[in-house]
């Protein structure tokens, strides 16, 4: 065996064991949202401070460097180059964050969504406001730490790398600046159109809305043997691999929330589920990109799960379960479904103001995490900015700046994310549409499998091999941009309202 060999097994032992480790500490997040106790929540911060000690001592093990150094990527195969690709990254950017600055993030925020939790549940800003500023405060100090040396330009493009390799806040916010006039008109030609499709009527037993759920998350190919369906506050997958979990929300008065979280997180777990076997506990074993992601997410729960086809299948199923709550026809309940009304809640937002609201959070954390703007006036910035995006007066913290998770437990990059998985889902959509001319037809009869399959087998199955863009560039035939979401979302509103 020669001593790159010996290197290669070594490296990729020990690697597997921090995977593994890695998996641990996502149950425990898992357990915290789902069924943790709520008087558990001081020993569990204690639990994931102590997981993220024992993580961030072994990604910066000086043995990493050592073997690196002995591997000739040039012997390795397409999988092996792009493993140590991976674990070079990761290395270089662990090294870079003092193990204490991670212990305490990861100890902090544990904390801090808890306390978001009930601020939330309460309506009481004032008693997550302190939590949050600390939780800023160790998020600058982290960018500064990942930008020192000239790695990044931006502080934000350092958090912003642990999201979506690559990417810019200044490229983002360019691409969001050719977005925003389209997204803008359509939403106006939208509100003044003569048509107004209408809301739901009565009651929806959530047991039932749970039933339909399940059913939904097998038509759209989740492995249950592999996973399993919970209730959290805000819904998520958890895993990859041999256990990916999903959690949904149900609502009597809102069923589409309960039904369109569900299809949203089938399309979060089929990807971490269909990636090949062979890649289980590598640095290919995962997602490649949080935009690559929801791309999968969008995908199926939009361009799949809102679509005509699908919709006039899923009118009937709703009519089963709950019989009639006050819409005529499958075209009427395609409207309903996919109504446009200006609101505050950006997971229960339309296809077309959802990245408005991403914007919103894209601006106000870039400033967060440069400087600019203080947490003290973080809610000011955030009201006067909704109003004059929805021209919606914020009433309650609930509908503002409390409706969202992810600041609590530091996730400052990850919302615009969110947007570029809509544009490389628009991407995806357009050549799935040319490879699957009979798509249709499977979808009116609540058959999801040919887009699922497809999708499989362009996107899921590889993993972290391909860099995020390539990805989508190897799938769709074409570089990402927004035209193909742009006129995707004009071609669909534009029948629905007649415009």
């Amino acid at each position: 065996m020669t001593d790159q060999t010996r290197a290669y097994e070594a490296l990729m032992a020990f690697q597997r064991t921090t995977e593994a480790l890695a998996q641990v500490a996502g149950r425990l997040g898992w357990d915290q949202e789902t069924v943790m106790p709520e008087g558990a929540a001081p020993q569990r911060a204690e639990e994931a401070g102590a997981m993220e000690a024992v993580l961030h001592t072994r990604r910066t093990d000086p043995r990493i460097s050592e073997w690196l150094a002995v591997i000739d990527d040039d012997a390795l195969d397409d999988a092996g180059r792009a493993s140590l690709r991976l674990i070079r990254r990761s290395h270089r950017r662990h090294c870079a964050v003092p193990a204490d600055l991670a212990t305490a993030l990861a100890r902090l925020t544990s904390r801090s969504q808890r306390i978001w939790a009930g601020a939330r549940a309460d309506e009481d800003l004032a008693a997550f406001l302190p939590v949050l500023a600390e939780v800023v405060r160790l998020k600058r100090e982290e960018a500064a730490a990942l930008a020192e040396g000239g790695a990044y330009d931006d502080p934000y493009d350092a958090l912003l790398d642990d999201y979506e390799p690559g990417a810019t806040g200044a490229g983002l916010a360019e691409m969001f600046d050719e977005m925003r006039p389209r997204l803008v008109a359509l939403r106006e030609r939208i509100l003044g159109a003569d048509h107004r499709p209408p809301g739901l009527s009565g009651r929806f037993d959530e047991a039932r809305q749970m039933d339909l759920a399940r059913d939904l998350a097998s038509r759209f190919g989740y492995d249950w043997a592999h996973g399993r369906l919970d209730r959290a506050v805000h819904p998520f997958s958890s895993g990859s691999g041999l256990d990916v979990r999903i959690t949904t929300r149900s609502d009597p008065g809102d069923p589409f929330n309960c039904i369109y979280s569900t299809i949203h997180e089938v399309g979060h777990a089929a990807y971490e589920q269909n990636i090949r076997r062979d890649f289980l506990l590598t640095p290919l074993g995962r997602g490649v990109s949080m935009g690559v992601h929801e791309s999968q997410s969008r995908i199926y729960e939009n361009q799949l799960g809102r679509s005509r086809a699908f919709t006039g299948w899923l009118f009937g199923a709703m009519r089963t379960a709950f019989g009639d709550f006050g819409i005529a026809d499958a075209d009427g309940f395609h409207a309903v479904v996919n109504a446009l009304r200006p609101g505050f809640i950006r997971t229960e937002a339309d296809e077309v103001q959802y990245n408005l609201h991403i914007m919103l959070r894209f601006d106000l954390e870039r400033a967060l995490i440069a400087g600019s703007l203080d947490v003290k006036d973080l809610e000011e910035a955030w009201n006067s900015r909704f109003s004059a995006d929805f021209g919606l007066r914020v009433e309650r913290p609930s509908q503002g700046l409390l409706q969202d998770v992810h600041w609590s437990v530091g996730l400052f990059g990850y919302f615009p994310t969110y947007s570029l998985g809509n544009v490389y889902a628009g991407c995806l959509h357009a050549a799935m549409r040319a490879d699957l001319p009979g798509l249709d037809a499977a979808l009116a009869a609540g058959d999801p499998a040919p887009a699922t399959g497809w999708l499989r087998e362009k996107v899921q199955r590889h993993g972290g091999l391909h860099a995020p863009r390539e990805v989508i560039a190897r799938a769709a035939g074409r570089d990402a941009g927004p035209t193909p979401l742009l006129d995707y979302l004009d071609e669909k509103f534009s029948a629905i309202y007649g415009l």
